[in-house]
């Protein structure tokens, strides 16, 4: 039988198709580069296309003069298309497609390689080239080699004060950073029904971190659930029996607090062994972790004490901020002496809104922790929002099973 992948792609793996994308996206800094792309392409301007968007997260506000004129033009541009756009402030492109946008068994492609998020509701999402997301704004296609599936069994339920970044880090420390290349992860198993919606696109974030092509969810009923709240009728996706090129089975239970040190993913450790480090920010947000229900975990830690070193907090969405506005989840980080940034992605890329010095320490709940990542440097070390509160309030590595 066939694998999720090859279902929605309609091919076997290895195979090369040609298909119409149902949703495209590109952010402010790789919409720069389509629109170069496009216009040497030959493009004058858009059809009444649906599915393209346009959203400005990666440096917005603008940090120079450069930035805004690029963003200046871009911005005419999508606004004289057919292009749905989200200007400054409404939020990180892979979550403004998750709230309410991308449907079960979509083919999403996005100008960057987190859009493989977006897998969690279903779909075949991956990110591709400016180049790629040009010639998708002039044809609405584009071309896959069908990939070789990994599945990820997952048994049970989390315990103590691991969560799904944990589960994320592991399973990237099991297969290496290139240890699933051009493959697509399906996560399975009778653990997949005690993971909520947020926890699985924390799974499928992480999952180009280990090369893979996609990162995908069946749809089930909790895939159901959250795409009625936001006004979609929805079915299920019934897993069959098929042939995976890899297997890796994971226990929620046996998962602790993990952190991935400088300058890999996939060079984790226990939380506890590195207990005491000293660190100079915390930064809680990204594609990854700056969701509702991250803030909301971070608050009920923080409510009613201090932190003891400075601490970024950057919701992925205004409907994020908002709701944490609402709820009073805005004013018990600000009460614990956080600092809120614009909703988008802040200082992961390292370009504005808390970037490194050199030598200094960084606990973030980002996706990647690369050399230089967010200051020539600075090092970061990568863990859950229970570990970067637990951390924030000591000034230091912290587990938060201690708490």
């Amino acid at each position: 039988m066939s694998t999720l992948s090859e279902r929605i792609l309609g091919a076997t793996a290895g195979e090369y198709v040609d298909r119409k994308v149902d949703r495209a996206y590109a952010h402010d800094g790789t919409g720069v580069l389509a629109l170069e792309a496009w216009k040497e392409m030959g493009g004058d301007r858009l059809g009444e296309e649906t599915g393209y968007y346009i959203q400005f997260d990666h440096i917005a506000p603008a940090n120079n003069g450069t930035t805004a004129t690029l963003q200046h033009e871009l911005r005419d541009f999508a606004r004289s298309s057919f292009m749905q756009f989200s200007d400054v402030g409404c939020g990180i492109c892979h979550q403004l497609m998750g709230e309410g946008v991308v449907l079960p068994g979509e083919i999403v492609v996005g100008a960057d390689s987190h859009s493989v998020t977006l897998g969690a509701f279903g779909a075949f999402a991956t990110g591709v080239g400016a180049t790629d997301m040009a010639a998708i704004w002039l044809t609405g296609e584009t071309w896959f080699r069908v990939p070789e599936s990994l599945g990820i069994h997952l048994a049970g339920r989390f315990t103590g004060a691991a969560e799904a970044k944990d589960l994320a880090l592991a399973y990237v420390a099991k297969l290496g950073m290139d240890g699933a290349t051009y493959q697509a992860l399906e996560f399975v198993g009778d653990g997949v029904r005690h993971l909520s919606m947020d926890e699985r696109l924390v799974l499928s974030n992480l999952s180009v971190e280990a090369g893979a092509k996609a990162g995908l969810f069946y749809a089930d009923d909790v895939t159901v659930r959250y795409l009625k709240e936001h006004g979609h009728e929805v079915s299920s996706q019934q897993a069959s029996p098929c042939s995976y090129r890899q297997e890796l089975d994971l226990d929620l239970a046996d998962i602790v607090p993990l952190v991935a040190i400088p300058h890999r993913v996939d060079t984790v450790k226990p939380v506890d062994t590195l207990a005491g480090l000293p660190l100079d920010q915390v930064f809680v947000g990204t594609c990854t972790n700056g969701r509702y229900s991250d803030l909301a975990r971070f608050a009920r830690m923080v409510r009613g004490r201090k932190v003891a070193v400075r601490t970024i907090v950057v919701p992925a969405s205004a409907l994020v901020l908002e709701k944490a506005i609402r709820t009073g989840v805005l004013a018990d980080i600000v009460g614990g002496g956080c600092s809120i940034g614009t909703p988008g992605c802040g200082p992961c890329l390292g370009y504005h809104m808390g970037v490194l010095g050199e030598g200094e320490v960084c606990l973030s709940t980002a996706n990647r922790n690369f050399r230089n990542r967010m200051g020539v440097g600075g090092e970061i070390y990568l863990g859950s929002v229970a570990t970067a509160a637990a951390s924030a309030l000591e000034g230091e590595i912290a587990s938060p099973e201690a708490g």
